[in-house]
């Protein structure tokens, strides 16, 4: 899902994979080919369950949305994705946490990059990079960045996004004491059933390799 002529200057491409690093299986070889149909295409996504970005509280989003583009690509890993749009929360239904309610100002483009493919379950592992946020529980204001961990499952659309510690880093904590701090390991995590924009079609990414 890529907006093709843009790539976010703050592509993390080290550290584990959001669509990544959680259960699937690996390929034998990495794929260097991606092809996302349709492509290219605008996409939405809604979160399927809660949505809980964890900063030593949880703090948890009964809704959230998101919308970009999405674009075939090559390399690995390869950027498959834009998310231009990443909302937390919605009038009516803030998110919330034991500080108070949490609004949470999403720094865009994200990107969804691909590491690996395995055909038999059709499962893209990767990440979901240039992750910026800003975020404010209560009296308490600090900034999220880093990438996340997360997967995407062609038979149901859905991107899990499952970061573990150390993927996400929080700067400049203000009035958070000793809740928040430049030490704390945030976590990302939660799903998104993403279509393309207007037409409720499920995208499938499928990686593979040019032959020799």
């Amino acid at each position: 899902m890529k907006k093709s002529m843009r790539r976010s200057a703050l592509v993390m491409c080290a550290a584990a994979s959001a669509l990544g690093l959680a259960a699937a299986p690996s390929s034998a070889v990495p794929s260097t080919v991606w092809t996302v149909n349709p492509s290219p295409a605008d996409f939405e996504a809604v979160n399927v369950g809660n949505i809980v970005l964890t900063a030593t509280i949880p703090m948890t989003c009964t809704v959230s949305t998101a919308d970009g583009s999405m674009e075939s690509t090559t390399g690995n890993p390869g950027d498959v994705a834009d998310i231009d749009t990443m909302n937390f929360g919605a009038s009516g239904a803030p998110c919330t946490s034991v500080l108070g309610n949490v609004t949470t100002t999403s720094v865009t483009p994200w990107d969804v990059v691909a590491v690996d493919y395995d055909a038999a379950s059709g499962v893209t592992t990767g990440y979901v990079g240039s992750v910026v946020a800003n975020v404010t529980a209560g009296a308490c204001k600090f900034t999220v960045s880093g990438q996340a961990s997360a997967t995407y499952t062609n038979s149901t659309g859905v991107l899990a996004v499952n970061s573990t510690a150390g993927e996400l880093t929080v700067s400049n904590p203000v009035n958070c004491g000793a809740i928040v701090t430049p030490t704390t390991k945030p976590t990302f995590k939660g799903n998104y059933a993403v279509t393309e924009t207007g037409t409720g079609v499920i995208p499938t990414i499928v990686g593979s390799n040019p032959p020799a």
